[in-house]
């Protein structure tokens, strides 16, 4: 019997939710949500990223990522700026503040996660991050499903 507490989806959403609202409320007094957060960590570890690709990154969908790096730049956390070899192309940066900001941030982020993830071994932790990993892989069977199913005939 299907049970909705033991399926994957569910139990993977509750961790999630739960550390992001945790993470959340514990960075909040610094003027910082968790999707600057993400921005500003996917930025640190991959500049001159185009908004595509720090979409794709941190799983923050292109027109709120669009807005959020505006406010982002507003509050000078981060710059664009057209890059050398492709003028067409804008890069987005951390800026200085905005390093500083995200070493100060990192040390609670990693204590978060080793909270988190304290019961595990080092070697149980790896396993654990490639599983994901390769179940996020197998997604894009679905999305590819998805996307056979809606170029097919329509129905009237």
């Amino acid at each position: 019997m299907y049970k909705l507490t033991d399926s994957f989806p569910y139990v993977l959403n509750r961790v999630g939710v739960r550390m992001g609202d945790l993470f959340s409320r514990r960075i909040a007094s610094y003027g910082v949500t968790l999707p600057m957060y993400r921005v500003m960590a996917a930025l640190h570890e991959v500049p001159d990223q185009r908004l595509n690709d720090l979409s794709e990154m941190t799983t923050i969908e292109l027109s709120t990522l669009s807005r959020l790096i505006g406010a982002m730049e507003r509050d000078e956390l981060v710059s664009r700026s057209r890059l050398e070899n492709n003028a067409r192309t804008v890069a987005i940066n951390l800026t200085d503040r905005g390093e500083a900001l995200f070493a100060e941030l990192m040390p609670i982020a990693q204590h978060f996660e080793q909270v988190a993830v304290g019961g595990l071994s080092a070697a149980q932790l790896k396993q654990l991050k490639n599983m994901l990993a390769g179940v996020y892989q197998r997604l894009d069977a679905l999305e590819q499903e998805l996307d056979t199913r809606d170029a097919g005939p329509s129905r009237t």
